[in-house]
């Protein structure tokens, strides 16, 4: 029925879709693939990347500007005096859709590739979900078809759970978090040029699902990642506007959430919101990106080693409450929501006893978030929305936020935002650095972009803090507090090679997998310039490129019932697992 109609349907002027190239679709994806690129949904993403490719081209360069400038001086960031009027006026954003005003427990890391993880999410009865393209996703070409799809058909009411039909207006509210600037989409081209990443998900999200929410009062909402300042900010609100308009919905339909987990951003707060006002929802706190975005801007000096966060780096640190103080201080006076972190403890394999007492810290970790003012926080295990929904109804009886908590007597100041916390390096927290940054590594070789590890869903924010305590700590020699060891790149050499015998790898695949995550993460650490972002790394790298290709992945030698290459481990002879690149048995093979 639906393929047919767009079939019939798709008559759009041949120069609108010249020169776009889209990679066919993985095996068994074949449907989706035309339903996501069909024609009227490829002119709608090409109109879109012609009219803002040179607005994007320009703020990764302004982007690379600043970290240059930064690197290149001692300069500091600053609250501007150009924007002063914009900081100290009365305004406020447009008020919020009512389904926006509550968002207390919101679920985090939703990938929706994983089809059963996002309708679980869906219906677990937090008041949002975040449908996370980004820091909880690893983007293959797989992965991001069949998540566009899985999500879209969440959107329009087509998918059931439970047998009962979901529908946008009785679920939890899907806000929808698109990749970061910093990623690219390599499998589409226009005009000879790779698209944005953030730019495909939107334009794909809004072009299929944008109606669907907004009639069903339930959208279009995203998250917006990465942003590091109001003109950022400026550049989404003309994209809006320009959706908007090409789409028949009226300016704000499309609400956006902003995550401040930029040290540049924390300064440009109102200012952000000012250039979203009539899109805004609110900002979000994420302590891990935020953290390692202070390495990434101010990390090469001494005076911004940052401690070990297994110990010395917690919402209780003079930085990261200031950080949260202004963010719940701008969106108040705004008119707007401000959200906390993400609990990232999971209960699978608890007994009751060890079930509560991570439920405890928990809450009360997140009771000190209310305490501050926050207006909702996440969690990743559906099994802590009951608990900490508790916990809200116990601490704001009878309110769906804490809009009138101003904290309007609070002047947050530079110093206070950049006040590095004292401490120094222990053994655990650098072991723990290096095996999160690995299996982050691993992970994203299995086309997977979070995994738990000790309890503790782990994604791309807590590698990114990871490696970049790591790569400070060789810069400077840093020494462990046990025994004043140097952390050197011999040190992390060894500890990283320690860490790969002793892990379960499952299989040959597996076993491959970890090592060349396990050259690919030291690679990273010590990079004599620090890369920006560990996933723009990952996603241009070719080994990663080459593990996620779609299509099977046969022996070179392999006939049609059996592999020649005897040398090869039994799973290679499966035809599933051998590249030719990796087969001991390949050299020659035609």
């Amino acid at each position: 029925g639906d393929l047919e109609h767009m079939q019939a349907a798709q008559v759009i002027p041949a120069q609108e879709l010249q020169r776009v190239e889209i990679t066919p679709a993985p095996p068994g994806l074949e449907d989706h693939h035309y339903f996501l690129f069909n024609a009227e949904a490829t002119r709608f993403l090409a109109g879109l990347a012609r009219e803002f490719q040179v607005d994007i081209d320009a703020m990764l360069l302004a982007r690379q500007a600043r970290a240059v400038q930064l690197a290149g001086s001692n300069d500091l960031p600053d609250f501007s005096l150009g924007s002063q009027d914009v900081r100290e006026g009365c305004w406020k954003v447009d008020p919020l859709p009512q389904r926006l005003l509550d968002v207390r427990v919101c679920l985090g890391d939703v990938s929706p590739s994983n089809l059963q993880h996002l309708l679980d999410s869906a219906t677990a009865g937090a008041h949002a979900v975040q449908v996370d393209f980004d820091d909880g996703h690893c983007p293959t070409w797989r992965t991001q078809i069949g998540g566009l799809y899985n999500t879209i058909m969440l959107a329009q009411g087509r998918l059931q759970h439970g047998g009962k039909v979901l529908h946008p207006s009785s679920i939890s509210v899907l806000k929808l978090r698109p990749r970061a600037w910093n990623m690219s989409e390599p499998n589409i081209l226009i005009d000879g040029r790779v698209v944005n990443g953030a730019l495909v998900d939107f334009a794909l999200l809004m072009f299929h699902a944008g109606r669907a929410l907004y009639d069903a009062g339930a959208g279009p909402w995203f998250y917006l990642s990465k942003l590091e300042g109001a003109a950022e900010a400026r550049l989404w609100a003309s994209i809006f506007r320009h959706a908007e308009s090409k789409l028949g919905l009226p300016t704000g339909a499309i609400r956006a959430t902003v995550l401040i987990e930029n040290i540049l951003a924390a300064f440009e707060t109102h200012e952000i919101l000012h250039a979203l006002r009539h899109h805004a929802a609110g900002l979000n706190c994420g302590m891990w990106d935020y953290s390692a975005s202070i390495v990434a801007k101010l990390g090469a000096r001494r005076a911004f080693l940052l401690p070990d966060r297994t110990k010395y780096v917690d919402m209780e640190r003079h930085f990261l409450q200031s950080y949260l103080a202004l963010v719940v201080q701008t969106c108040h006076m705004r008119g707007c929501i401000a959200t906390g972190g993400m609990a990232a403890r999971v209960l699978t394999g608890l007994d009751s006893a060890a079930t509560a007492r991570v439920i405890e810290a928990v809450c009360k970790a997140k009771a000190r978030e209310i305490e501050w003012g926050v207006d909702g926080f996440l969690v990743y295990d559906p099994r802590l929305v009951a608990p900490a929904i508790a916990l809200w109804q116990q601490r704001v009886p009878g309110h769906v936020n804490q809009l009138d908590v101003l904290r309007a007597s609070e002047r947050i100041t530079a110093a206070d935002l950049l006040k590095m916390p004292p401490g120094g390096v222990t053994r655990g927290g650098l072991s723990l650095n290096i095996s999160v940054g690995v299996l982050f590594v691993l992970s994203w070789l299995n086309s997977t972009g979070h995994f738990v590890h000790n309890g503790v869903v782990e994604d791309s924010a807590t590698a990114e803090i990871s490696r970049s305590q790591v790569w400070q700590w060789i810069r400077f020699g840093a020494t462990l507090e046990e025994d004043g060891t140097v952390v050197s790149r011999a040190l992390v050499f060894e500890m990283t090679d320690a860490f790969a015998r002793a892990w379960p790898a499952a299989d040959w695949t597996q076993r491959r997998r970890l090592a060349q995550a396990v050259r690919i993460f030291k690679q990273i650490v010590t990079a004599d310039a620090f890369p920006p972002f560990i996933t723009t790394l990952l996603g241009q790298d070719s080994v990663f490129l080459a593990e996620t290709a779609p299509g099977p992945r046969t022996c070179p030698r392999a006939s049609a019932s059996t592999c020649a290459a005897t040398a090869c481990p039994a799973a290679c002879r499966t035809h599933g697992s051998c590249s030719p690149s990796a087969c001991p048995a390949s050299a020659g093979a035609s």
